[in-house]
């Protein structure tokens, strides 16, 4: 299986979410469906269904993060240099607007648009890879065309 890039504060994450899963919420739904179970009937206990369907998808969820976290490989962007790749933090201006937008490129895993964390397969990532500070870059991107610059590049 192909390596899974990630940060460490990535992997961390993931990692936190794994033991909280495991931890608390796998506990408590079993005891949720316990409860159910007294109340009776099960063909028409919406506690017990409700209970049960929170338990598949703690269980898949705990089955997705596993394998993920077996795949992944930590990159330390601090020990990364020059062009724009992955662990990437830059700064572009946007060429129609002029509004500036700060992204780091992480794994698909961590990326979160509105936290400035970058999934490397989106458009933007792959169209900065390998550019350098002051490139003018262009995205095709599902809603269109843009034109950005690339102000900074910095590896935090």
């Amino acid at each position: 299986m192909e390596k899974l890039p990630m940060t460490r504060a990535g992997y961390t994450a993931l990692e936190a979410e794994l033991k909280q899963l495991k931890s608390v919420e796998r506990p408590a739904i079993i005891e949720a469906i316990a409860t159910a179970r007294e109340l009776g009937d099960l063909k028409e206990n919406a506690e017990y269904h409700s209970a049960r369907e929170k338990q598949g998808f703690i269980e898949g969820r705990v089955k997705e993060l596993e394998a993920v976290i077996s795949l992944a490989e930590v990159i330390d962007p601090k020990s990364l240099s020059g062009t724009i790749k992955f662990g990437a933090t830059v700064t572009l201006v946007d060429e129609d607007t002029d509004e500036e937008k700060t992204w780091q490129i992480v794994g698909e895993h961590e990326a979160n648009v509105e936290a400035g964390l970058l999934n490397i397969k989106s458009p933007i990532a792959r169209a900065l890879i390998g550019k350098d500070e002051g490139d003018s870059v262009e995205v095709r991107t599902p809603g269109g065309g843009k034109s950005y610059e690339v102000l900074t590049i910095s590896f935090v």
